[in-house]
């Protein structure tokens, strides 16, 4: 029997503010433990909280980013349910009235098939604290005789995305994160990064028989720290289950914890039964009333999102998934490379030079970056210097070798390529009676291999080439340089 595995992604995402969701402790990460906590966020009798105004606008943006219903009303409730970091016993989250309903995030695969998830809401809730684990162990707590609990992060503005059982394989499930991802960091609503927990997601998975319309029995799987771990712990989820049904028992619903060495999930607890949280409207926060002008203001000021950027790069410029990528990943670079290319437009008073501006910024751009330790937006490179670049290329002023060295120098800090190329006139000739002296004066100096060449060993010719090149200090017109040693040769 062939079996279509069915995947939802419940996935926390930490807020950029400067402050807590409800006091005005710092949101940073790391510090030494307990040290940015107040009253209010280790909930301590008598203090109150109030809201943060820039996450509830962050929420907004997310919502709109992804076409979600903004309601006029929200509220906040407490989650009650114990655990040892949640100092209050309870967590302020939002229930029925969630600050964003509904959404669609489209995303794509790497062979840029495009694919849509529904969004059941986005809600605005606190972070935990974090426990660990330490002591020799004796087997009472995941291996430890003690736990340490560090409250800097409770009290953090959480988001939590909540998607509808839309995906149907490892790959869509990291595709969907992907996108999650890409967006949040173009609005500025967080830095998601994985490895300090400012992105953290549960995957639902059951499986059912292709084309059966009702779902199999789901777990839930945690401790996943990577998008390389999520997608592998999906696919042994989705063998494991396959394996239990197929030898006659039961997939239990059940959470369960992902071992990345051994490759394996592993049952943490089971979960025959939806937890009773016993929700209340938080008497200590006034209920939200969202003004529709506060949301057209941030509707008008969302930056381009990736989904237009990736239509635009693949479907206008011609851009592999893989380059597309590679620029929609980086956020700086891809405002860098958008301004040059208008830039080059403007020069050329046409449609600009894409794929030579991609080729510069990905290419030779992004190595010095590398080497440098220095992001190529905030290089000494400026997109109107490069633009000139590509425009001395394109009109065949300079040949690529130049090119390259001109952007060296460029990095260097040395300014406009024009004003070098004026300064030390290396501009590329094209005089065929001084490209044609430069020819002689190699295959007289070089007799053996122009004999070898008119032996059969053609190969021999791009060694000449090279030496041309090298004797015209790189400014010969490389075609024209091919053809007359080719001529010359016979």
């Amino acid at each position: 029997m062939n079996y279509e595995a069915v995947i939802g992604i419940e996935c926390h995402v930490e807020l950029k503010t400067a402050s807590k969701m409800f006091c005005g402790c710092p949101n940073e990460f790391g510090g030494e433990p307990n040290t940015k906590v107040c009253p209010v966020c280790l909930a301590l009798p008598g203090s109150l909280p109030v809201p943060n105004r820039i996450a509830i606008e962050h929420m907004i943006r997310a919502g709109l980013a992804f076409e979600a219903e903004i309601p006029v009303f929200s509220k906040f409730d407490r989650k009650n349910y114990f655990y040892p970091d949640m100092p209050k016993d309870y967590q302020i989250s939002q229930f029925d009235m969630p600050l964003t309903q509904g959404g669609t995030v489209r995303y794509w695969l790497e062979d840029g098939t495009i694919k849509e998830c529904r969004l059941t809401r986005i809600h605005l809730e606190e972070d935990t604290g974090k426990s660990t684990h330490a002591g020799s162990g004796d087997g009472r707590i995941a291996g430890s005789d003690y736990s340490l609990i560090d409250f800097n992060r409770a009290g953090v503005p959480l988001m939590e995305c909540v998607s509808e059982p839309d995906m149907r394989s490892a790959k869509e499930a990291v595709g969907y994160l992907e996108m999650l991802k890409r967006t949040f960091v173009q609005l500025g609503v967080s830095d998601v990064k994985m490895e300090e927990g400012s992105l953290r997601c549960d995957a639902n998975v059951s499986i059912h028989p292709v084309g059966a319309s009702e779902y199999g029995t789901k777990t839930e799987i945690k401790n996943m720290n990577s998008f390389r771990s999520v997608e592998r712990a999906i696919e042994s989820e989705i063998a494991r289950q396959i394996a239990v049904v197929e030898s006659g028992k039961k997939v239990e619903q059940e959470t369960r914890g992902w071992d990345e060495a051994k490759g394996i999930t592993h049952s943490m607890r089971s979960k025959e039964k939806a937890h009773d949280y016993r929700y209340f409207p938080d008497p200590d926060l006034v209920p939200l009333e969202v003004s529709r002008d506060l949301v057209e203001k941030i509707r008008k000021e969302l930056p381009e999102l990736p989904g237009t950027r990736f239509e635009r790069y693949t479907k206008d410029y011609g851009f592999n998934i893989k380059q597309t990528n590679q620029l929609l990943d980086d956020v700086s670079l891809a405002v860098y490379f958008d301004a040059t290319v208008q830039a080059t437009r403007i020069a050329s008073n046409g449609s600009g030079n894409p794929q030579q501006a991609m080729n510069f910024v990905l290419g030779d751009l992004s190595r010095l970056a590398n080497e440098s330790n220095i992001g190529v937006a905030e290089s000494k490179v400026t997109p109107g210097h490069l633009a000139e670049l590509i425009g001395l290329v394109d009109a065949k002023t300079i040949n690529s070798k130049i090119a390259k060295e001109l952007l060296e120098r460029m990095w260097a800090g040395e300014g406009s390529p024009k004003a070098i190329v004026e300064k030390e006139s290396l501009a590329q000739t094209s005089d065929t009676g001084a490209i044609e002296k430069f020819v002689d004066e190699v295959l007289a100096a070089h007799p053996d291999v122009v004999a070898d060449y008119k032996a059969g060993k053609l190969n021999v010719a791009g060694f000449l080439v090279g030496q041309v090149m090298k004797a015209s200090k790189g400014k010969a017109n490389p075609a024209m340089v091919q053809d007359l040693v080719k001529q010359k040769l016979g």
